[in-house]
Formats: C-alpha cells, sequence, structure tokens
C-alpha cells in the first residue's frame, strides 16, 4: 500500500506541472482569440485567427519534431548512461537551420498571405517570422527537459508561453489599444519569451559543454539528426496543416467578402478542438517510456501502453463529440462574437475530426519510439495528399472545409494503426539491438 501511494504521487508530481502548463497556454489561447472577437471589425479578427493557425502549422507544427527527436535522443542516452549534451549541441544546431529555412518560406509566400489571408497586413507576417523562430527555441528546450524527465521545467514552459500571450492581448482589450498588428504580436511573442524565461532549466543537467565538448563526449552526427528531423517535420507539419489549415484555406477561398463566414467558422473549430489540449504534449510523456521499452524490446509494455492511451482518447473525445454539438454554435456567439451561427452538425463533424487528430497524435510517438519515422511521414503524406484535393473541391468552400477536416484525420490514423501493427509484430521477433534502427 505504501509503495502504491507513493507511486501515485510521484506520477501525480510528474502530471500536475505539465497538466497545469498545459491549461494555462490553451485558456491563453482560446482567451486571446475571444478577445481578438469582440475587440476588433471581423475582417481583423478573421486575419488574427488565420495568422493564429497559421503558426499553429509553421511554428509547433514544424519544430514538435525537433522536440521528438530531441526527447528521444536525450532519453536514449540516459537509457546508456551517456551525458545528454552532444545530443542537445546537434538539435540545437538542426532546429536553428529549420528555424532559418521556415522563415524563408514564409517570407516567400507573404504576397498572397497578405492579400487572401491577412487582410493586407504585411506586420502580420512579421510576426508569423517571429514566432517561427521562437518555437524554434523552445521546442528544443522542451525535448531536452522531456528527454530528462524533468517535467516542472517542461510545465513552466507553456505556462510562460501562455501568460506571454495572454497578459498583452488581456492589455491591448482593457486600454482600448487593440489592432490586427498589435494582436498578431502578442500571440507571437509567447514561445520566444517562454524559452527565455525557462533558460536556468539548463543549469545542472549536464549540458555544459554545448560549445566545447570534452572528448569524451558521445557524439550525435548532426547529418543523421537532420534527416530524423526532417521525416518528422514533415510528417509533423502535414499533422498540423491538416489540423489547422481548413479555415485558413476557407478565409483564402471566401476573400474579404466572406470575412463572416471565415471568422465563424474558426470560432467553431477551435471550440471543437478544445480536447486536443488535453493531448498535445502527451508525448512528452509518452515518448521516453516508450522509447525505453522499445530498447528494451518490450513488445508487452509497448502494447499496454498504446492501447490504454487510445481508451484514453475515446474517453475524452467522444463526450467531446457530444457537447460540440449541443453547445458549439452557442459557444461560438456567445466567447468569440461569431457573427453566423453554423450548423450542430457541422460542430459535430469537426468533433469527429478531433478525436481521429488526438488519436493519429499518440500513434506518431509510438512510431518514432520503435524508428519507424518514415511510417509516420508517408502516413500523413497520403492523408494530406486527400486533405488538399477535397478542400480545393468545386464546391462550397464551407462543405469542402468539414469534409477535409473529418476525412484526412481518419484516413492517417487507420495507415498508423496499421504500420504500427506490423512494427509490433517485427519487433515481436526482432533482435532487441534491431528495434529503433
Amino acid at each position: 500500500m505504501v509503495t502504491r501511494t507513493g507511486q501515485l504521487r510521484a506520477q501525480v508530481a510528474t502530471v500536475a506541472p505539465v497538466g497545469g502548463g498545459l491549461a494555462i497556454v490553451g485558456a491563453a489561447a482560446y482567451a486571446a482569440l475571444a478577445l481578438a472577437g469582440h475587440s476588433l471589425d471581423v475582417v481583423d479578427s478573421a486575419a488574427v485567427s488565420s495568422m493564429y493557425l497559421l503558426t499553429a502549422i509553421v511554428g509547433p507544427g514544424i519544430f514538435i519534431a525537433v522536440e521528438q527527436q530531441t526527447n528521444r535522443e536525450v532519453s536514449g542516452q540516459l537509457a546508456v548512461g551517456r551525458d545528454s549534451a552532444p545530443a542537445l549541441r546537434s538539435a540545437a544546431l538542426v532546429s536553428a537551420g529549420l528555424g532559418v529555412a521556415v522563415a524563408l518560406v514564409v517570407l516567400l509566400a507573404s504576397p498572397l498571405l497578405v492579400s487572401r489571408v491577412f487582410g493586407g497586413h504585411w506586420a502580420l507576417v512579421a510576426a508569423t517570422v517571429l514566432a517561427v523562430f521562437g518555437a524554434a527555441a523552445v521546442y528544443l528546450l522542451r525535448g531536452l527537459f522531456a528527454g530528462q524527465r524533468r517535467f516542472r521545467w517542461y510545465g513552466a514552459s507553456l505556462a510562460a508561453e501562455g501568460l506571454a500571450r495572454l497578459l498583452p492581448c488581456c492589455a491591448l482589450a482593457l486600454f482600448g489599444w487593440a489592432t490586427a498588428d498589435r494582436f498578431g504580436f502578442a500571440f507571437a511573442l509567447g514561445c520566444g519569451v517562454a524559452a527565455v524565461l525557462v533558460l536556468p532549466g539548463l543549469r545542472g543537467t549536464g549540458v555544459r559543454r554545448l560549445v566545447q565538448p570534452e572528448a569524451a563526449d558521445h557524439s550525435v552526427p548532426v547529418r543523421r539528426l537532420a534527416g530524423s528531423v526532417s521525416l518528422l517535420a514533415l510528417a509533423s507539419g502535414m499533422t498540423l496543416s491538416v489540423a489547422n489549415l481548413g479555415p485558413v484555406v476557407l478565409s483564402s477561398r471566401v476573400g474579404p467578402a466572406g470575412a463572416e463566414l471565415a471568422f465563424s467558422y474558426t470560432a467553431l473549430f477551435m471550440l471543437a478542438r478544445i480536447p486536443v489540449f488535453l493531448f498535445g504534449p502527451l508525448q512528452a510523456f509518452l515518448l521516453p517510456s516508450l522509447t525505453a521499452a522499445a530498447e528494451r524490446g518490450d513488445v508487452v509494455t509497448l502494447r499496454r501502453q498504446i492501447r490504454i492511451v487510445l481508451l484514453a482518447v475515446l474517453a475524452v473525445g467522444l463526450p467531446g463529440i457530444l457537447l460540440a454539438w449541443l453547445l458549439g454554435p452557442w459557444a461560438s456567439k456567445v466567447f468569440f462574437h461569431a457573427p453566423t451561427e453554423l450548423s450542430g452538425l457541422v460542430a459535430a463533424l469537426l468533433g469527429i475530426s478531433t478525436v481521429a487528430m488526438m488519436a493519429a497524435t499518440v500513434l506518431q510517438p509510438a512510431l518514432v519510439a520503435l524508428g519507424r519515422n518514415r511510417v509516420a511521414g508517408a502516413s500523413w503524406t497520403v492523408a494530406s495528399v486527400l486533405f488538399i484535393a477535397v478542400l480545393f473541391t468545386p464546391v462550397s468552400p464551407l462543405a469542402a472545409a468539414v469534409a477535409a477536416q473529418v476525412l484526412a484525420p481518419t484516413l492517417v490514423t487507420v495507415l498508423m494503426l496499421l504500420g504500427l501493427r506490423s512494427a509490433l509484430t517485427s519487433a515481436e521477433t526482432t533482435p532487441e539491438a534491431q528495434l529503433t534502427s
């Protein structure tokens, strides 16, 4: 009994910081968008909400790959008693290079973004680039903290991101300073401020030799790490594209004249996505334990953990579908000041899409732990092709956005389940040393 109580307390002490930080960053996103909806006109509200969703694609959508691979490298080094400094050093170089590449893509796309998505606001392009570099920094640090299982610092980075976004937005609304550009920069600063605030977490972690490695260090080849991160970035970028691109494309298709529909859909979309915030950082908990089990060749543990997490997805997601159907349209008008009340059917379908996205979110780290990055990338590639094809179908932009939002996540979940089943079956007969090769 004492042992079980101690284990329960240890689990609560691990989960609570990340859960609390996640609650803050999630609430801050919704509060900031609600403040923008009540403070700006419809055109500017649509521009700001599209910018927020776009930064979720080019920021976290890409750099979660840095976090996951850093997590895997650091936890793998610690599992065999090695220093984690070389892994972090290589990951930092890869993250910086990826940040420059993503920023260049945003700048190249800026003329189209400004004219069709950002409502003519060039400052929102600058804010998006700022968000990219902030994400490059904070997701690298989260990968380190997760790999070392230092979840208090991980949770602190989430809380700092949320507060750094929420407090400026509150000031803008309270003092009458609200503009689309200012809200855009308030969104963008969250990740960068969080990275700066958690830098003290590097002290005493064995990463003091980032610039001048000692001869005893076990180097982690940058090229190999870059290749792994690239595959994961492709998968996670497609993940967040499928998750968030629908409202952005809808906004571009209807243009400024359809700003009311675009913002109303985005508001309903955000409400249907609430359960995702309960599972966003789940990979931080899941990946170290899955990696350790894969290193040991413990297929039984892998199967059990994956099964439990998928059941948890259903336990949270199914009530979310019901609540979206019953309350989503009303809540979008009350909380986000949406000008058009869309149907409960649209809300329920978006809720189904959310459940599929949550399942994919927890299946991908399992594939990473088994060294099947290519399976994750291929799954998202196929689903993304379907997503884009349906999204631009010459029918009603709203119908196309909803259909794409449901079909693509469902397909990627099925493909990942098939890939994971194959990987686990192979692992049962594969020598331990080859499981994560």
